[in-house]
Parts: C-alpha cells; structure tokens; sequence
C-alpha cells in the first residue's frame, strides 16, 4: 500500500469518527489524531484536521448560538490562548518523535480517563470554583488542543461541575472550541503546516466529515452511545501506546 492510500485508509474513518463525535457521539473523535498519526506526522495530521474542525464547528455554533454561558468562556479562552502558544513553542522546539510520543501519552490518558468515568469515576471539583481556576484548566485544555485536538478533559474538569443545562452545556463547548480552533490557525501557519499538499488533503476529507457529522446527528437519536464508547477508548489507549512506543524505538 503506498503512502497516499494508507494515508486515506487512516483518514477516513477518522475523520467520520470526527464527524460522528460533532454529530453527537461526544469523545469519539479524540481518536482522530492518533489513528492519522500513524500515517503521517502528528503535526501534519492535526493540520489537515484543522480546517475540517472549523466547518464542522459552524453548525454546532449557529445552532446554540443563543444557548452559551459567557462566564465560562470568558474565564476559559484566555487560558487557551495561554495553552495554545505553550503548545507552538513544544512543537517548535523539540523533535517529530517527541510530538509523536506527547500525542500517544495524550491519547492513553484520554482513553483511560473516559474508561475511569464511565464506571463513575469522577475528580471532586467544586460546583462554584473560581474563575481562574477555569483559566488554568483553559491553559491545560489550549495545550493539548493544540498538540492533539484533545482539549476536553480539562474543560470538562471545571465545567461540568458547575451543572450548566444541557443546551448551554452543548452550546458553551461549541462556542469554546470553535474560538479555539481559530486561535491555532497563527500557530499551525507559524509551524509551517497549512501546505497545498496538506489544504488539499483537508479539502477532501470535508465532504466525509459533513456527512459523518449528520450521520452523528441521525444515529444518535436511534442508538445509544454507550454501545460504542468503551470499544473506543480502548482502541485509544492502544493507538496511545503504540504512537508512544514508534516514538521511544
């Protein structure tokens, strides 16, 4: 299989798991990166991930658009921005295989997380934590939006304790990574990443994730999530550690 077909066998059904997670199915595209990862450099697949994010992000956002808590995101986003250049400045300054092995070490501890939650595990935060406790957990969740586009678990830690309703739950976290993903568009053009090759490749893969992100939309009234989300992080703890092993050999 050459590379442009094992690139394509990767991508689509990570970018479908993108457009399922967009579409409803909340989690399931943290696997994107690292399943594209194992193709191409991780740089070069968040890049190509980026722009298919920000599409996927427009109806998310026009759809809550008046359903969004701006305590939250005001307190939040700063700390993103914060975040977002710590993670520029690790990707510029170290090599592909350290990058490589922070997105496999991301993957593991998301996958193993979300297992850890899904049999009622939960970090004992605060209902009312202050806002800069949301600023740091910004920084954290800009970072490692950045290096793997995996900024939930720390935007869910100060979150959802706070016990926002379920659309200005949906709608805060589609107006928080819709910012965010625009924020990393300066550090991606500044690591070199938004090449012809890479835009193209991006251009392609959208229709997919249009589709897949209705597909999400449709499925998720029919068929339970928690069918599937176990399977996944399993899968994203095992991706995990082999991205974290090609970056230790």
């Amino acid at each position: 299989m050459n590379e442009s077909a094992l690139f394509f066998a990767l991508a689509i059904p990570a970018v479908i798991l993108l457009g399922l997670s967009k579409g409803g199915f909340v989690g399931m595209g943290a696997l994107s990166l690292p399943i594209m990862a194992l193709a191409v450099s991780p740089l070069r697949a968040a890049a190509i991930l980026l722009p298919v994010l920000i599409v996927q992000d427009v109806v998310g956002v026009w759809a809550f658009r008046r359903s969004w808590d701006g305590y939250v995101v005001g307190w939040m986003l700063p700390g993103a921005v914060i975040g977002i250049a710590l993670g520029w400045w690790y990707a510029a300054s170290v090599s592909e295989a350290a990058v490589l092995g922070l997105v496999g070490a991301i993957s593991v501890i998301f996958g193993l997380y979300r297992l850890w939650t899904g049999r009622g595990g939960r970090i004992a935060a605060p209902a009312r934590s202050p806002g800069w406790v949301g600023t740091l957990c910004g920084v954290v969740s800009g970072f490692t939006s950045q290096i793997a586009h995996a900024g939930q678990p720390p935007y869910q830690v100060w979150v959802l304790p706070r016990g926002l309703d379920r659309d200005t739950l949906v709608g805060t976290t589609a107006i928080f990574f819709a910012a965010t993903n625009w924020l990393k568009i300066p550090a991606y053009w500044k690591l070199g990443q938004f090449t012809h090759a890479n835009l193209v490749a991006s251009a392609s893969l959208i229709p997919v994730a249009i589709a897949s992100t209705l597909a999400g939309v449709w499925l998720v009234r029919r068929v339970s999530p928690t069918r599937f989300y176990t399977a996944i992080y399993v899968l994203m703890v095992l991706v995990g550690a082999k991205l974290v092993w090609d970056a230790l050999a």
